[in-house]
């Protein structure tokens, strides 16, 4: 990566803050006296805690997984209504992407005053909720227009949960001042994305051809999606009493006010005093509680660009590999039963490699922004090489199943978990100290905004 790194370095027109000494002033003096109750030096590391990070970054992406693994049991739902059948996908990712973008920019809105930890305890009380309805749905037969209705009120809230857990969670994990503890939420998102295609291999695998049509066969049937969501249920229940026990060894991060409000209009409520050369908020003179400057939107981007706009390209981009894998089809007569799965299988392997090869410091480009944002943009370059395969049985220009998983799907998801990693792990390295909180939520809203865009643009391919 030396060269990379050589041929970006000349390009950095602003550093990276050192231990939180350095301030936009130029200040070097140190904080600790002046924000009380926050940890101003990085905590110290512990694999106990990157664990319970891991864990919850499972149960961020968890419940939109299900959904997917449970794909096969909604057509079965949905089988006596042709045009429910025919767009129930489209308005899963619909209601999805949206509410999860409005949440974030309305939760990004009402930052002061806020707690992080009550956001992601209450995201994953509501996805405990959801998915014990719909396990409990299973048992219930119901016509397939009141059950779409229901399975759209679901996502709703599994989606509004999601938007919470992800401004609650990178927020609280970049208070810790660890990048390691932001790697494991994206590589707990990584792990998410592979076990449910596997789950679905086997339980293909596990149907004799015989069975395959019958509305009882392995991924149709209400005990296959039963256990799917009462997975989902147990994750999230899990996963809050890990949390719970976080904060129980960090009780200082509990009751402590979440980042300053980020205003989407760029007014800046921000109001530094200064006291003696240290730096202090009106909120600390006034009421001595220590509450975190404004940070606007525009003073979040203006620090992180490249890195900002990084995310957003590469999330953007990468939703277009959902519409191509389910309609490639294998050169070598593969079923497409089994075909498909291994396809997002690979894809999901290459970004959960993707994820953990950051925690490899000497390939690490956080410090190069803007070598991370072209990166981003290279990934333009995958979109070509996916119609050179065989889309919709119609033949490919290069005919070779290995080509397609290996240099097409495995390499397009090795890039997306090494370029979200960095460009997440990075942010807290370009803020002050008191901002990091701001700086999480305000990454997490370009990831979710970059998803949401590329999902939309990726209706566009239905077509191809």
């Amino acid at each position: 990566m030396g060269w990379i790194k050589s041929l970006f370095g000349s390009r950095q027109d602003y550093e990276p803050l050192q231990d939180g000494a350095e301030r936009d002033d130029g200040s070097n003096s140190s904080h600790d006296e002046d924000i009380p109750g926050e940890e101003m030096e990085a905590a110290a590391f512990s694999w106990l805690e990157y664990g319970i990070f891991l864990l919850l970054g499972i149960a961020m992406l968890w419940a939109w997984n299900m959904f997917l693994a449970a794909a096969s049991y909604f057509e079965n739902r949905f089988r006596t209504s042709q045009w429910i059948l025919n767009h129930f996908q489209a308005a899963e990712i619909s209601v999805s992407t949206i509410t999860n973008l409005v949440s974030m920019i309305v939760l990004t809105e009402l930052q002061k005053g806020a707690s992080y930890p009550k956001r992601i305890s209450t995201s994953l009380l509501i996805n405990t909720a959801v998915f014990g309805m719909l396990s409990l749905s299973t048992l219930v037969h119901a016509p397939a227009g009141v059950y779409f209705g229901f399975l759209l009120i679901a996502i709703f809230f599994a989606s509004f949960s999601t938007g919470l857990i992800q401004n609650g969670l990178f927020s609280f994990a970049s208070g810790f001042g660890r990048s390691e503890y932001t790697q494991a939420i994206m590589t707990g998102q990584g792990v998410a994305g592979v076990l449910p295609p596997l789950a679905q291999i086997v339980s293909v695998l596990a149907v004799p051809p015989k069975q395959s049509d019958d509305a009882d066969s392995a991924d149709v049937s209400p005990t296959s999606a039963l256990i799917y969501f009462l997975t989902a249920t147990l994750i999230s229940m899990v996963s809050l009493l890990a949390f719970f026990y976080l904060l129980r060894r960090h009780p200082h991060h509990k009751n402590m006010p979440s980042a300053a409000k980020t205003t989407v209009d760029g007014a800046s409520e921000r109001d530094l005093l200064a006291d003696n050369g240290r730096i202090t908020t009106s909120s600390q003179t006034e009421s001595g509680h220590g509450e975190r400057p404004s940070v606007p939107l525009r003073i979040l981007f203006r620090k992180l660009p490249f890195l900002s706009a990084a995310v957003f390209v590469c999330f953007a981009v990468t939703m277009v590999f959902p519409v191509f894998t389910a309609s490639i089809r294998s050169v070598s007569g593969v079923d497409a039963a089994i075909f498909v799965p291994v396809a997002f299988l690979v894809w999901n392997l290459g970004d959960l490699l993707g994820r953990l090869s950051t925690l490899w410091k000497r390939i690490s480009l956080m410090h190069y922004p803007f070598a991370l944002f072209c990166l981003a943009m290279a990934r333009l370059l995958f979109i070509p090489l996916y119609f050179l395969c065989n889309i919709k049985g119609k033949g490919a220009v290069l005919s070779s199943d290995f080509f397609y998983l290996v240099m097409v799907q495995f390499f397009f998801g090795l890039t997306n978990g090494y370029l979200g990693s960095e460009c997440m792990m990075g942010a807290g390295d370009w803020v002050a100290p008191e901002e990091r909180e701001a700086a999480g939520g305000f990454m997490g809203l370009m990831l979710v905004g970059g998803l949401t865009v590329g999902s939309l643009l990726s209706f566009l391919l239905g077509d191809v």
